[in-house]
């Protein structure tokens, strides 16, 4: 009878052999220095629509102030501004100094030149994690994590963070996302796995934000 440690050892090597040794390596944890935050489409016309909009601000505002921390870059998605306005004054105000806050009309971010060129770029120094929130769930989050997971990122979709009109697209979305490999997270897990350990001076800046 086979081993636990021989048959994880089989499973590891079959996996190699079927998609190659330039396969995706899953990370379970995520790390701050290996992370790229995107917000998707907080937007003046848009989030007022949006079910339970404003648990989605407050999440992404959490997101961002452990990105501003953290040193992990962010970027801001805007699906075309002119008919749906800029991202929400609360998600502006809270970005980081380095933030890119890039227009689109793709629902897909992935398909947007500037936003790839940037995700590639970002992918090049090391940050192969790509961590989205915002809306909607079941349109731009969820067709910018397939094309992003299938351009060889891993992407981790943060479920309190991100919503649709109706909560059943958003239900819809996860599904199909876990179908697709993608990871379906919470704010707090994000937050807590970029800061690794407690007794630390980043703990205690982000901590009080989860009272």
């Amino acid at each position: 009878m086979l081993t636990f440690k021989k048959r994880a050892a089989n499973r590891s090597q079959k996996c190699k052999s079927t998609f190659g040794s330039d396969a995706l390596e899953i990370t379970m944890l995520l790390d701050a220095k290996r992370s790229h935050l995107v917000v998707v489409d907080l937007q003046e016309r848009l989030m007022p629509a949006i079910h339970d909009g404003e648990s989605v601000i407050r999440n992404a505002k959490i997101l961002l102030a452990a990105a501003t921390r953290l040193n992990v870059p962010v970027t801001v998605t805007e699906q075309y501004p002119k008919g749906l306005g800029g991202t929400v004054q609360p998600v502006r105000d809270a970005l980081p100094r380095e933030a890119a806050i890039l227009a689109k009309t793709a629902f897909s971010a992935a398909r947007d030149t500037g936003i790839a060129e940037r995700g590639a770029a970002l992918r090049s120094d090391g940050r192969d994690q790509l961590v989205i929130c915002g809306t909607e769930a079941h349109i731009c989050v969820l067709q910018s994590a397939l094309e992003f997971r299938r351009m060889g990122m891993e992407v981790f979709v943060v479920a309190d963070a991100v919503s649709s009109r109706s909560s059943h697209s958003a239900q819809a979305a996860c599904a199909r996302l876990l179908h697709a490999g993608c990871h379906w997270v919470t704010t707090e897990m994000v937050v807590f796995e970029w800061m690794s350990e407690a007794a630390t001076e980043d703990f205690r800046a982000l901590a009080p934000l989860f009272r």
